[in-house]
């Protein structure tokens, strides 16, 4: 072999060795190198001096860092830094030899700590010293002192705290790693100082970022991260995965510099920031939003994977707190990846149920490490409760709350806090949590342990010291310690404590409005209000929470507190509105729709209709532009050309959505509500034909929320389900001029007097005539006031409560200042009904006489009302509480949150101050379906009523027929549901009304539309048919009881067993014997016998009554215990009659005890009229009084109409 041969084989050796770590075997190649090659003394010197450092730092402690400082004693600088000096300052050829000799002379200052030193001789760059050298072509090992150089040069700066320009460093050596990321596997020692490199950088870069000395807003801020996760692919591409541990003697475990990456990642996420670009591959097929999200889902699995595989099951004395702060983390990311901001395109396949499902496994797999941890049973309560799995939820939840009362009654009595367990206002919100979602997924059965939940949360409450108060101002007293010192109890803050008092009122009113215990309704009640104003507490409350003034005002209107009510809803309208990004989604506006159809109820029950119509106007228009709450689609479905649909087509991707198209369906529904009472009061104020021919809006904006909606049928000629029908959608109706046509004027146009417009497939749409917009106009020019007539849109005794309840509004519009304003009616003078249970009697209802709102002046007809202009010293002012129930008086909050500015008061409420206490819940797609479809439903229906109302009942059977085609489509996939979560009485979690429930409402319209049509008996049989499906169906139980009270009193006779014969012109005759209708009716004068006068089962007795009831089946030659011969009876016999008096009663006292009938008006007067009809005018009076008192604070429609969710906003 040749000299040459030889040298090169000796320093590939050597190149190898110094590689591969195997520095036992550099000595000998020194010797030998020096031996064949002399121009290589940089070289060898070097080596020498590589090996004495790898000696003497080998002399450590096993547990000792790399970056520990050397003895001077175990290293001779004095001899090895001269050598090598030497030898930099002799090397002239080969450059690569020079470079490495300067970085080993730092090396040797750095490992005996003379770090100054170290920084000074450490070369600057391999670029700046390699000169014209190809970096391609450079060895291995000058990779490794390129790296070397950048670690110890950084890590001298980290020492003098100079960490950004440390990171600098880092930054512009990144270069370095080119040759590892090329795909060729590194030896021993590149593997080693590049991940000595990287992990030095991340540690630095998060020390940084912890310290503020870098941001997260910094497009390199994930670089260093970004580098580390691309060593560990391509180790594993190459062959040799990293795994857990520690890289090399005495650094931070690997999974250490992942939780940091995970930590900072989350920060951009959190805190939304622009998504950081340095290092990595944007792609416009993926969004910005995307890519953070798979992004942090890779880092989550790294991190999550070395921290399960390196953390054992704990002992009985152990915690695992570093799963426990992961569980945490993933939980912030998981609220805002699973909030609002963020929607389904973002993140990626599956959406939010599959990001919720990946967080279950989480937890689950947590939980493996972990023992009885009350962090993720909180955590699994919450999650289960966004994918809709209640019952699991609450499983979770039961078990939390047992492991917190044992945990928390032993740290009481052993005096030792245990760090596993949650802090008191933790599990404080963790159960106003469960009491929240009970009320507003649940029926019956979770209100009943929402109850009790509330009272265990109450007595909680009460055996925890005074919460912080909200003035910093206050005195504030020391938390109280035991012997150690150890505080056991803190204290709440005043938002939890405000948070509790919520849930507990929450689960008090809805446990009132669900209760079968009559005696007890009214104290819950009270009970519930008295919560609701410590929530809003200003001392230790929240006086500004949206939520709890919502739901304090719903239940205000309920008690017909009418004033209070107002103001409340008021107090929460003035909030000022946010600016900036904060009103980028109109989360303001979206959140106070609710507050606005309370608003408008609370003002029809005040009888300011005009004002209660522009409220729900007001819900819509306080986003300003249409275009912001539907986007640019065409809301009203007119006529395009077809270029114009190709060029909407193709610009469809670039159309700017709506808010609609971001909201849930709670909030759509809401919206659907709101329209439905719009034309509930337009009905009222321009005839129930105008509100037909304006219900097609109603339908239309279902299709924009919500979509059309086809319902699977036989292929058979039928209208489609989002179609009008024709009588309504094609029919030009011939109004007055004027709306306040008297009531014969309105009664007197019929079906007869329109004219029907039909085109081949389809048909026009026509305006309204006049809507609630232009009222202010014709007022102005009105010589007499409408009659207002209040009904339910499920015609649930309609006709009855126009019959009994109409109203005026007062005041002519001569004065043009008075221009679209309405007096109030005059206060109620007449006398109230004493308790029906034999209490005492009830005080007068109080009803403000004041003015509410400022008249406007000429010209402003078109504006904005300004509900509150005249009323904003009217906030403050404390109301009271009437009915003599013995409730506190109600400080409104708006006078502990006044302040001054500019000399003008201003209201600043806190728009939904606290956290969503309950995350965004996905429900399954079918369940979506039927809730949808039941939305639809209730829509026909409220038609429906509309045609009957309007005497159209051909149109009126068609809507309910769209109905039943929905509810067959239900009944037939409840049937078909094998999980068990529905059945045909149960709508689940989350549903809204049950199958046999809706069968009620149908068959229940149709009844009505049967009497309507002068049929009782056919109305008689769906009512009974409706009870049939729901037996505490309220608008069926008041039809049916009606018809059974009209058959008692003989208002309402049998038909005739013989059928009549129509006679070739025409005319029906009766074959019943004229001698038994005269001899019947010669008995309406003569001596009549006396019936009982009270339901069988009730004692007393009361003579006088028995006058009323003539009996007409007495003959002359048949006794009283005969029954005539069905051809000959006109009359039912008197125990069928009875029967039907007691059963009308029986139906109609279990009816108002119930939470759906305590408060029905309609049912009430049917109470009264059984008891009249039963000899019982004192009960009958009471219940009168009763009735006149809840017709007064009833709005135009029903309470629980306002909010989906009960009484949670």
């Amino acid at each position: 072999m040749s000299k040459s041969a030889k040298v090169a084989q000796y320093l590939a050796r050597l190149e190898d060795a110094r590689c591969e770590g195997k520095w036992d075997d550099v000595p000998e190649l020194v010797r030998k190198v020096r031996k064949h090659a002399t121009d290589r003394l940089c070289l060898t010197t070097t080596a020498e001096t590589e090996y004495a450092i790898i000696k003497a730092s080998q002399k450590q402690k096993p547990g000792s860092r790399p970056s520990t400082a050397v003895d001077s004693k175990d290293l001779d600088t004095e001899q090895l830094v001269p050598r090598l000096l030497g030898a930099i300052d002799a090397e002239t050829t080969y450059l690569e030899d020079k470079y490495q000799a300067q970085v080993c002379v730092g090396w040797v200052h750095w490992t005996v700590g003379d770090y100054s030193q170290a920084a000074a001789q450490l070369p600057q760059s391999l670029e700046n010293e390699l000169g014209q050298v190809e970096l391609s072509s450079i060895s291995e090992w000058t990779r490794v002192c390129s790296l070397k150089a950048a670690y110890l040069k950084a890590n001298c700066l980290a020492r003098n705290n100079e960490r950004v320009a440390a990171l600098a460093i880092f930054e512009s050596a990144l270069a370095s790693l080119s040759y590892v990321w090329s795909g060729q596997k590194g030896r021993k020692q590149l593997r080693f100082w590049a991940e000595l490199f990287l992990t030095e950088f991340c540690m630095l870069q998060a020390q940084a970022l912890e310290r503020g000395e870098k941001s997260l807003e910094d497009p390199n801020s994930l670089a260093p991260f970004r580098s580390w996760a691309k060593y560990w692919e391509v180790s594993k591409a190459q062959g040799s995965p990293l795994t857990g541990g520690y890289g090399f003697r005495g650094a931070v475990p690997r999974r250490r510099v992942w939780n940091e990456y995970y930590a900072a990642i989350s920060g951009i996420l959190q805190q939304d920031l622009p998504f950081p670009t340095g290092l990595v591959d944007v792609t416009n097929e993926a969004s910005a939003r995307n890519q953070l999200r798979a992004e942090l889902k890779k880092v989550e699995i790294a991190y999550e994977g070395l921290l399960l595989s390196e953390t054992s099951f704990p002992r009985a004395d152990e915690q695992r707190q570093e799963i426990e702060d992961f569980v945490a983390a993933v939980m912030r990311n998981w609220s805002v990846l699973n909030g609002r901001d963020w929607h389904e395109q973002d993140l990626g396949p599956g959406g939010k149920e599959g990001l919720s499902r990946g967080i279950l496994d989480i937890l689950y797999r947590a939980a493996t490490k972990t023992f009885h941890s009350t962090a993720i049973l909180r955590y699994l309560f919450t999650v289960h409760i966004a994918v809709a799995e209640f019952d699991l939820a609450f499983h979770a939840f039961d078990s939390y709350l047992e492991i917190v009362k044992k945990g928390k009654a032993r740290v009481d009595k052993t005096g030792h806090p245990e760090p596993s367990l949650d802090d008191d206002a933790t599990v404080l919100e963790t159960i106003s949590q469960a009491i929240t979602a009970l009320c507003k997924y649940g029926f019956h059965e979770a209100a009943e342990r929402a109850h009790n939940l509330g009272i265990e949360l109450e007595g909680m409450l009460q055996k925890l010291p005074a919460p912080l108060p909200n003035s910093q101002d206050n005195i504030t007293t020391l938390d109280e310690e035991d012997g150690d010192g150890v505080i056991l109890h803190p204290r709440i803050s005043s938002r939890v404590y405000a948070l509790s008092w919520q849930a507990i009122g929450i689960s008090q009113a809805q446990w009132s409005r669900t209760t079968f215990d009559a005696s007890v309704r009214t104290e819950t009640q009270t009970k519930a209000i008295r919560s609701f104003q410590k929530s809003l507490s200003p001392d230790n409350g929240n006086p500004t929470d949206v939520r709890t003034l919502f739901t304090l005002g719903l239940l205000l209107a309920e008690q017909r507190e009418l004033t209070a009510a107002i103001d409340i809803v008021k107090a929460a309208l003035m909030s000022n509105k946010k600016t900036g990004n904060e009103s980028g989604s109109y989360w303001r506006e979206r959140s106070l729709i609710p507050l606005w159809h309370l608003l408008a109820l609370l003002l029809s029950a005040r009888q300011d209709f005009i004002m209660a119509a522009r409220a729900c106007e007001g819900a819509f228009e306080q986003f300003d532009d249409p275009t912001v709450l539907f986007g640019s689609q065409n809301l009203q479905g007119t006529f395009r050309s077809e270029h114009l649909n190709e060029a909407e087509a193709r610009n469809e991707k670039n159309q700017a959505k709506g808010l609609v198209d971001e909201m849930d369906d709670l909030e759509k529904e809401g919206m659907i509500e709101v329209k439905m009472t719009q034309l509930a009061l337009l009905e009222l104020l321009e005839g129930s034909e105008v509100a037909v021919n304006a219900s097609h809006e109603l339908l239309v904006l279902y299709t924009r929320l919500f979509g059309g909606f086809q319902q699977k049928a036989p292929a058979t000629t039928q209208k489609s389900t989002m179609e009008v029908p024709k009588s309504s959608a094609g029919t030009i109706r011939t109004l007055r001029g004027s709306f306040f046509g008297n009531k014969t004027d309105r009664s007197s146009r019929n079906v007869g007097n329109t004219t029907t417009v039909e085109s081949g497939k389809s048909t026009v749409l026509p305006e309204r005539p006049q809507t609630a917009q232009t009222v202010a106009s014709i007022a102005t020019t009105a010589t007499t006031a409408p009659t207002i007539h209040v009904t339910r849109e499920n015609s649930e005794a309609g006709d009855a409560r126009r019959s009994r309840r109409s109203s005026s509004v007062r005041g002519r519009r001569s004065d043009s200042m008075r221009r679209n304003s309405l007096k109030k009616r005059e206060p109620s003078a007449q006398p109230r009904r004493t308790s029906s249970t034999g209490g005492v009697p009830r005080a007068p209802t109080i009803v403000d006489g004041e003015d509410y709102f400022t008249p406007m002046a000429d010209g402003a007809s078109q504006e904005r009302v300004d509900f509150f202009a005249s009323s904003r010293n009217d906030i403050s002012r404390q109301q009271s509480f009437s009915k003599g129930r013995g409730l506190l008086r109600f400080d409104s909050t708006a006078s502990s949150t006044r302040g001054s500015t500019n000399g003008s008061d201003s209201l600043v409420l806190d728009l939904l101050s606290s956290p969503n206490p309950l995350p965004v819940v996905q429900f399954p797609s079918d369940q979506v379906k039927r809730q949808r479809q039941t939305v639809l439903v209730k829509i026909w229906l409220m038609i429906a009523a509309f045609y009957r109302r309007a005497k159209m009942y051909s149109d009126a059977k068609s809507a309910i027929e769209e109905a039943k085609k929905l509810v067959d489509g239900l009944e037939a996939e409840a049937t078909k549901d094998t999980s068990g979560s529905t059945s045909l009485r149960d709508p689940g979690w989350g549903g809204k009304k049950s199958v046999e429930e809706l069968w009620g409402d149908v068959h229940s319209e149709l009844g009505y539309l049967a009497i309507s049509e002068g049929a009782p008996y056919v109305a008689r049989d769906y009512f009974e048919e409706a009870l049939m499906h729901y037996p505490d169906h309220p608008s069926a139980t008041v039809g049916l009881s009606n018809i059974l009270l009209d058959i008692y009193s003989e208002a309402l006779l049998p038909p005739p067993a013989i059928p009549s014969i129509i006679l070739p012109d025409g005319q029906a005759t009766n074959i019943i014997p004229t001698s038994t209708k005269s001899q019947a009716s010669s008995h309406k004068i003569g001596n009549i016998p006396a019936l009982p006068s009270v339901p069988l089962g009730l004692g007393g007795n009361s003579p006088q009554s028995s006058k009323k009831h003539p009996t007409f089946h007495e003959t002359d030659d048949l006794s009283a215990e005969e029954l005539p011969p069905p051809y000959k009876a006109v009359s039912l016999p008197l125990v069928d009659r009875l029967a039907a008096r007691d059963r009308a009663y029986g139906l109609l006292s279990g009816l108002t005890k119930l939470g759906t009938g305590w408060n029905y008006s309609d049912a009430w007067f049917a109470l009264a009229r059984a008891h009249e009809e039963s000899g019982q005018p004192d009960k009958a009076k009471d219940v009168l009084w009763w009735c006149v008192e809840l017709e007064e604070g009833m709005g135009a429609r029903e309470w629980n109409c306002v909010s989906a969710n009960g009484y949670v906003l």
